[in-house]
């Protein structure tokens, strides 16, 4: 028998092999399934426009991708493409892609994300079905579908939803390709990664490593043919992904949007800078004193019992960021339960054999956790909470292969240990996480408490003789509910409320609490219908993507984004600004007031400001200031004082 085969006969490949199962009527499990899918399509999909144009500044850009094929293509801020957003198109594409289909909306926008909601929900049911059975699996799909962040990011319109569902396909393809000789579904897995690096760049791999891993170890092929097909996974990876950036550096610079984030009009600079490296090590300067400055330049207060921050979630870097501040509301309820449950199954699986499927999964989802959670942990520049929305998956997959696994060796005391922390820590933290936000429904905390203990109780009674097997199985139902029902009620308020701007928060609205933070401003008619008005490439020019994207949605125009999403990319460059003026491209130059449009970041084109100051008029405009740059002070040269 040869190496290959002899491995491949080793392998726990049937789910039902694994263990025995939580009794299910057969009509709940065939059930089951579409029930969770539905489930997840009415709660992400309900009331889904409350959130209008969600973050301003991806919304112009899916409005430009909705007209514009290259506006589409590159991710460009406004339909000119002068500049584009500062991450990889993908998510640009899907909801450009809706607008060009149905008109651009907030239904048209927002609708798909809600989808990718349902369909991380199908892959991971699917993965964790193949690795601990369907019970496991309905958790797991449940789990990730009431984690508050969850619910906070698929029904908006940043790029974390796509990411996040190509992760998902990417650690189901996995799972799929520890079966059996899986070369085509590592591939599968390495194009899902490559589109999830276009959608945010590294942040979009950080499963890697484990899916690597795992396919390393457990895989039941020899060891020569996986890493052959680890190679070929590495191929479609660069395939899937370098072919975009290929594409802008052979595309002239000339030709196309500027992109936004880099130094140099390079996109390897923001995988190495700006998106990347530079964030994770704090290299990145973004023109701010401190957190503190932050929440109140956002307009908001700067210490408030809940959120706080304008956005940032009070946090502290280190090992305590997930399970504190924001954080910990958006993704610490089964965070502690997914960590011991890791340990768990490790240790109850310690003499499993090399391809054991269970034990491979905890490496898959296990790994991937600790991985991406040390990352956002120590992080040091521009951390948002809503980060950990790439933890999600992770950290549900896993509670859910831990509960089953403790379930299953629930005959012998480990079992029956295993059962009881992971069940009293899950009900105990969400009892703290609620206390911290005490004046909201203060009953909630106290009933999960009680209820986590008593069927945990229950539930050490009922194990202690085979004859109360029923109860054994209602007490374990009734003590999972209640450990997910904080999780599951901050879903619901976080859902029942508006979330606009550039920091959305997830749970229920606090006093002065926005639910948006920066990069939201105040609609101004008069200045909307001066901006129709307007024949030229640009209506106007207007420091910072933020602001420029608030008037191309509410005037519907190009305008110009001078220095990008901070005000520090160098476009345009002084000259390059007197030639476009000059040539008639661009109609009126905006002077926000100080805390008007987005004041936020800073302002490296003050050589543009001051040369716009010398040589034309100012008009008050609301609280804005604008100059018609077709109209220069009586004097001037029609060159405009080049």
């Amino acid at each position: 028998m040869t190496a290959t085969t002899h491995e491949t006969a080793t392998f726990f490949v049937p789910p039902t092999h694994t263990g025995p199962q939580l009794p299910q009527p057969g009509d709940l499990q065939r059930w089951a399934q579409p029930l969770l899918l539905i489930g997840t399509a009415v709660l992400y999909l309900w009331n889904i426009t409350v959130n209008g144009m969600g973050n301003q500044f991806y919304a112009a850009a899916a409005q430009a991708g909705s007209v514009d094929w290259e506006a589409l293509l590159f991710g460009s801020l406004d339909p000119r493409n002068f500049i584009t957003v500062d991450k990889p198109p993908v998510s640009q594409w899907v909801m450009g892609l809706s607008g060009q289909l149905f008109g651009f909306s907030s239904a048209s926008m927002l609708v798909p994300e809600a989808l990718m909601a349902v369909g991380s929900v199908w892959l991971l049911y699917a993965a964790v079905r193949r690795i601990s059975g369907r019970w496991a699996a309905l958790l797991a799909g449940a789990a990730l579908a009431l984690t508050p962040v969850a619910a906070l990011m698929f029904r908006f319109n940043n790029p974390d939803a796509v990411m996040v569902l190509l992760m998902t396909a990417a650690a189901y393809c996995t799972v799929r390709a520890l079966e059996r000789n899986g070369a085509r579904w590592m591939a599968l897995a390495g194009v899902a990664l490559g589109f999830a690096f276009l959608a945010k760049m590294l942040e979009g791999l950080m499963s890697m490593p484990a899916l690597g891993l795992v396919y390393l170890i457990a895989a039941p092929v020899a060891w020569r043919s996986r890493l052959l097909h680890l190679l070929g996974a590495l191929g479609a990876f660069l395939v899937s992904s370098g072919w975009y950036v290929l594409l802008t550096l052979a595309w002239p610079a000339s030709s196309r949007p500027y992109l936004a984030g880099s130094t140099d009009n390079n996109f390897m600079n923001l995988v190495l800078g700006y998106n990347g490296f530079g964030r994770v090590l704090g290299h990145n300067n973004y023109g701010f004193q401190d957190k503190a400055q932050i929440g109140a330049s956002a307009g908001q207060a700067v210490a408030q019992p809940h959120h706080g921050m304008g956005g940032w979630g009070d946090q502290k870097q280190g090992l305590p960021r997930l399970f504190t501040g924001e954080f910990g509301y958006e993704i610490g309820w089964l965070l502690v339960g997914a960590l011991l449950a890791t340990v768990l199954v490790l240790v109850s699986r310690g003499r499993a054999p090399r391809t054991d499927v269970v034990r491979a999964g905890t490496i898959l989802f296990g790994g991937w956790l600790l991985i991406d959670g040390l990352v956002l942990s120590f992080m040091k520049t521009n951390v948002h909470p809503y980060y950990c929305m790439s933890l999600a998956p992770a950290v549900a997959a896993m509670f859910a292969i831990g509960l089953q696994e403790m379930w299953r060796r629930r005959t012998g005391w480990f079992g029956r240990l295993g059962l009881a922390v992971l069940l009293l820590s899950t009900g105990g933290w969400s009892w703290w996480i609620l206390g911290r936000n005490a004046s909201w429904l203060p009953p909630l905390r106290w009933v999960i408490l009680g209820v986590s203990v008593l069927a945990t109780a229950a539930l050490l009674w009922a194990l202690a003789s085979s004859r109360r097997g029923r109860g054994a199985t209602v007490a374990v139902t009734v003590a999972v509910l209640g450990g997910l029902a904080g999780s599951a009620v901050y879903s619901v308020a976080t859902i029942g409320q508006p979330h606009t701007g550039g920091g959305p928060l997830v749970g229920p609205a606090q006093a002065g609490d926005r639910h948006g933070g920066w990069g939201q401003d105040i609609d101004s008619p008069q200045l909307d219908a001066m901006l129709r008005g307007t024949t030229t490439t640009w209506s106007a020019a207007i420091n910072r993507s933020s602001s420029a994207s608030s008037l191309e949605l509410s005037s519907g125009t190009a305008v110009m984004a001078i220095g990008g999403f901070i005000g520090s990319d160098p476009v345009p460059t002084l000259s390059q600004f007197k030639d476009d003026v000059a040539g008639h491209q661009i109609t009126y130059y905006i002077l926000p007031a100080a805390n008007g449009h987005g004041a936020f970041g800073r302002n490296v084109h003050t050589d543009i400001s001051d040369w716009v100051q010398a040589h034309f008029t100012p008009v008050k405009v609301g609280t804005d200031t604008v100059y018609d740059l077709t109209a220069p002070k009586a004097g001037e040269r029609s060159d405009h004082g080049q």
